[in-house]
């Protein structure tokens, strides 16, 4: 049986967002989330515990910089993507890890009722 696919939301401006990565930057995050759908790991993330249980980032470095997909998979509704970013700065940014947090809380009230 094949293994079922989860759809992908993505939150506030987060697919506008990710709209404005360069050609190869986009094709990889999109890469990288496929991989997710069907359950395996990203090539390069990391836990991101501080914005929330179960959230991930997508590590995606590229000639035009490093670009960051944070999302959630651990709901058995779909993958929500929080937030897409290009990383200017070795730490990423608190307006960044604010904006995520803010969407990952939103969506867990949402979950609730």
């Amino acid at each position: 049986m094949a293994e079922r696919v989860k759809g992908i939301v993505f939150l506030g401006s987060s697919l506008a967002d990710l709209r404005t990565f360069p050609a190869l930057a986009r094709r990889e995050a999109g890469h990288q989330l496929d991989q997710v759908q069907t359950g395996i790991d990203p090539d390069d993330w990391k836990p991101m515990s501080s914005i929330g249980q179960g959230v991930r980032e997508i590590r995606i470095r590229s000639m035009d910089g490093a670009f960051r997909v944070i999302y959630v998979a651990k709901f058995e509704s779909a993958i929500y993507v929080l937030h897409c970013f290009q990383k200017k700065t070795q730490t990423t940014s608190k307006a960044d890890m604010d904006l995520a947090r803010r969407r990952y809380q939103q969506l867990i009230q949402d979950s609730k009722s």
